[in-house]
């Protein structure tokens, strides 16, 4: 059933894919400025009343929703995992920008791709050099590709073994979009009424994300360049400020044959900007703040596509056996 449901989802969006400002995103983030608001009095003990009102609750609402379907009939469980997971998986939901900016560079619009990525990515890349534009473009199209795709693929499928249905989908991504949202307001409108709700979400994010980030990093070495991508992966994963992070980022590195990072460029996010205290060996091609390869060519964003769908197909496979073993036995 999981194998059906991630397929069909994944067919949905790219026939109808959700708009920019849809009403699910809105609601959304009107539930969480809500849950703020009425149970965060500024203790730190709140932060976890927060939380687990904004980010369980929901997915123990979906469990159960699923749980009484499942037993009424199995197909209306089926067409309520399929309906969830078009809402919290899939390309589209984060592509729109992507396209766009590789439709810019292609008719050699510097500018206007330059606007859409500050746009999108909240960061000042008005003087942003060409090959720099490009490998942020890159870093945050893999990225987003990893919370939107793979990191809801592996919760989903996880707690769906258990019987409970889509709720590890809308776990992953509460918790990815709360983290995200909590410390952008934070840090730039004052929403979130203390800084522990932002620590707090971001360090609850970082464990459930690091399981999958370290399976999509494993993806992308298997169906790209696997020797250079664990080797980049080993080496200079501790380039960027977050783990998570840095694995998917220097194995999609290693894979394509792209050079990733960097010190003088801004973050990826202003809540999650990357340091390189932590360094490579001196002497190393890492040392200099980024990993081994050619700099970012518009090539380059073809390739990460193919890397990513290949990533897709690999991972579906891989579901199919093991829905088929389970069939079997």
């Amino acid at each position: 059933m999981s194998f059906f449901a991630v397929l069909l989802a994944l067919l949905l969006e790219q026939v109808k894919p959700l708009p920019r400002g849809n009403v699910v995103h809105d609601a959304l983030t009107g539930w969480i400025r809500g849950t703020a608001r009425n149970f965060d009095a500024g203790k730190d003990s709140h932060a976890w009343v927060v939380w687990c009102i904004t980010v369980l609750v929901p997915a123990i609402a979906c469990a159960a929703v699923y749980v009484g379907l499942a037993r009424i009939n199995t197909l209306l469980g089926l067409a309520f995992d399929v309906a969830v997971l078009y809402l919290t998986l899939g390309f589209r939901q984060f592509s729109h920008y992507f396209t766009d900016i590789r439709t810019a560079l292609e008719r050699g619009d510097e500018i206007e791709a330059r606007r859409l990525l500050s746009e999108w990515r909240h960061l000042d890349a008005s003087e942003l050099p060409a090959a720099e534009l490009l490998r942020h473009v890159i870093e945050h199209s893999l990225l987003a590709a990893h919370r939107h795709v793979f990191g809801v693929f592996f919760w989903f499928v996880l707690l769906s073994t258990f019987g409970l249905g889509p709720a590890g989908a809308v776990l992953y991504r509460l918790a990815e979009f709360v983290s995200r949202y909590w410390s952008y307001r934070s840090g730039n409108a004052g929403i979130a009424l203390n800084e522990r709700l932002s620590e707090l979400s971001l360090r609850l994010f970082h464990i459930l994300d690091h399981v999958p980030a370290r399976l999509t990093a494993s993806g992308f070495a298997v169906v790209g360049n696997f020797e250079e991508a664990v080797n980049c992966w080993r080496r200079d994963a501790t380039l960027w400020k977050h783990d998570n992070e840095g694995v998917i980022l220097a194995a999609a590195a290693g894979a394509v044959g792209v050079r990733l990072g960097g010190g003088s460029a801004p973050g990826l996010t202003p809540d999650r900007a990357k340091t390189f205290e932590a360094g490579a060996p001196p002497g190393s091609a890492a040392a200099e703040g980024s990993t081994p390869g050619a700099l970012p060519q518009l090539g380059h964003l073809r390739s990460v596509v193919a890397l990513v769908w290949r990533s897709v197909v690999l991972w579906m496979l891989l579901l199919a056996l093991l829905s088929l073993a389970n069939l079997i036995g």
